[in-house]
């Protein structure tokens, strides 16, 4: 006998233009999903895409505000590399719904651990937004990125992902042969980003800025020298910006260094303040806090996994697209497992007794 049809997955699903409940009325129930994945970038609907081919109700609900909305195009991403940012989520969003996947533009407010049921499966997770929409979901994918925390320095956020940049392979072809200086924030990152971009142009300038010269180590001192890297002593104050973008680094002193791109290693924030309550465990890194999951994406809270940005502070956009189709494999091998044990229970719990 033929399966009886899936049902729809976007049936009982609200489109993201629902506001949630009407004032003075009640919130609706939870909308049971399978799965619920915060956040709409790279890692985000990498996951949804595995997912909605598997055939689970899946809802991405995404506010809107990608990290790398301030760069003019993607870099690395094998037949994506010069897609605007916008344009690549824009065509993942356009993929995932021609698999039944919902798009929901909103904001996440909670992730909360639901009532359990009987059974050997994790309680569900209840995932609310500023909007009004509530969902009760098997399985949630954090995906929600990372902010970048700059250097108080004038002129620097101005031209940030433009010429100020971070990373030398996502960005660092477009500024090569430009005078490039980096600023440092620590010794052995500001090392390692001069002797990179040394292979991008002959002019590049290693400003200490509250680094002393002693701690960048007498053997990367002479590599440095080796390769022709300047290395300028004193406090950055400010960055001269003219009509084309930057154009000097200005020191206490009143020196002005001509450049016309300057590298700076950003400190990282994850965004998860939405599993607060969660108590997910999380890794310290020499570039800040992220989640701690094993190779799929699994946290230690069951149910919530995490992909891209959240997992790995240093992860391109394809490697972040990458954990997120992981992150899907896992967790629809975990629902199909769950689901065949529940069949098992059902068809045992019908059975007739001698």
């Amino acid at each position: 006998m033929s399966p009886a049809p899936s049902p729809d997955p976007r049936a009982e699903i609200p489109s993201s233009a629902s506001s949630g409940a009407p004032s003075g009325r009640p919130a609706p129930a939870p909308t049971a999903v399978d799965v619920v994945v915060v956040g709409g970038g790279a890692a985000g609907l990498a996951a949804a895409l595995v997912l909605g081919r598997a055939r689970r109700r899946v809802v991405v609900v995404d506010a809107g505000r990608t990290r790398n909305a301030c760069s003019p195009s993607v870099h690395g991403y094998l037949t994506q590399d010069g897609t605007t940012p916008a344009e690549l989520v824009a065509a993942g969003r356009r993929e995932v719904r021609g698999y039944g996947v919902e798009i929901v533009e909103d904001e996440v407010r909670e992730i909360a651990r639901a009532d359990g049921g009987p059974g050997p499966e994790p309680a569900p997770l209840v995932v609310t937004t500023v909007g009004g929409h509530a969902f009760r979901a098997r399985r949630v994918v954090l995906a929600t990125g990372i902010v970048d925390e700059l250097p108080v320095i004038p002129g620097l956020a101005e031209r940030w992902g433009l010429d100020v940049l971070h990373c030398p392979y996502c960005h660092g072809y477009e500024v090569r042969d430009r005078a490039l200086g980096v600023i440092a924030r620590d010794p052995e990152g500001a090392f390692h980003q001069a002797v990179l971009l040394r292979q991008l142009s002959d002019d590049v300038a290693l400003f200490l800025d509250e680094v002393d010269e002693a701690e960048i180590g007498e053997h990367e001192s002479e590599l440095l020298r080796a390769r022709d890297v300047s290395v300028v002593a004193g406090k950055v104050v400010e960055l001269r910006l003219d009509d084309d973008g930057v154009s000097a680094v200005v020191l206490a002193d009143g020196r002005a260094v001509p450049r016309s791109a300057v590298f700076v290693a950003p400190r990282f924030t994850v965004n998860d303040a939405m599993i607060g309550g969660l108590g997910v465990e999380r890794v310290e890194t020499g570039m800040g806090t992220a989640l701690a999951v094993d190779d799929q994406g699994r946290t230690d809270v069951p149910g919530l996994w995490a992909a891209g940005n959240v997992t790995d502070l240093s992860a391109q956009v394809l490697g972040a697209a990458d954990s997120g189709a992981r992150a899907g494999i896992g967790i629809n091998g975990e629902l199909c497992l769950e689901d065949a044990e529940r069949a098992w229970a059902h068809a045992h719990a019908l059975a007739p007794t001698a």
